[in-house]
């Protein structure tokens, strides 16, 4: 199936679709290659976090971009993905969903959303995967999702009769319509700070090697996505790496 520049593989099964794409980065017949599955038994997020997504509920998908990017722009990556999800559900549903630092989409403050990008450099080139798992439909009852807290959304929680392949030919259209912007990546920071409304938004936020977390007032992106908090009266830079949001 395909869809503008981008062709969908679909499987019924398989371990991740991330694992999948970065086996063919690079490989010039995978450019534009979309890595779709109705089940992973090995999905992950952000810090080897597991992926819950019973089969049948969510949208599972690697999209492999078209065309390279410059190492230096690779921090941007997931917030243009995030802004192209966004986009492609809003035009789906008509739902808006919320964009969370650093890489989740939210419905009425629950995950129903989460991006992990991957990528291989080759010289002053990197190929990348977008990542992304949509929760879409609700499944009836699944032990391993109802233990998940906090609880998460799905798009038909809002919108009865939402379709994934609908949702997933917008998200691809999104991509293809903000293709242009990886090349500034300063420009897609600025995009994402407006579309989350950042500025002034709380965050509670769990650091590497301190006991308790923080609760603190988001102002901006720093420029390799860090987050740029007001804590405790003073300025303080929160990086990818060393924290994760409480909800």
């Amino acid at each position: 199936m395909t869809h503008g520049l981008f062709t969908v593989r679909s499987v019924a099964e398989t371990e991740s679709t991330n694992d999948d794409a970065l086996a063919l980065l690079g490989q010039p017949d995978a450019a534009g290659a979309v890595l779709l599955a109705d089940y992973q038994r090995a999905g992950r997020g952000r810090k080897a976090r597991a992926w819950v997504a019973p089969p049948g509920s969510s949208l599972l998908f690697t999209t492999i971009l078209p065309r390279p990017l410059a190492p230096s722009a690779l921090w941007a990556l997931t917030f243009w993905t995030s802004l192209g999800v966004a986009d492609g559900i809003e035009a789906a549903t008509g739902i808006r969903a919320t964009l969370q630092w650093p890489n989740d989409l939210l419905i009425d403050g629950r995950k129903c959303c989460g991006i992990l990008c991957v990528s291989r450099i080759a010289g002053d080139e990197a190929w990348v995967g977008c990542g992304t798992g949509i929760n879409v439909t609700r499944p009836a009852h699944d032990a391993a999702l109802e233990a998940i807290e906090p609880p998460p959304a799905f798009l038909s929680d809002v919108v009865s009769g939402v379709e994934r392949d609908a949702v997933l030919a917008a998200v691809l259209q999104a991509y293809e319509l903000r293709l242009a912007q990886l090349d500034d990546p300063a420009g897609i920071a600025r995009a994402w700070e407006g579309l989350a409304r950042l500025a002034g938004t709380p965050y509670r936020i769990a650091i590497d090697g301190e006991a308790t977390p923080i609760d603190a007032t988001a102002r901006r992106l720093d420029d390799d996505g860090s987050l740029v908090v007001d804590h405790d009266g003073r300025e303080r830079r929160i990086t990818l790496a060393d924290a994760r949001v409480l909800r």
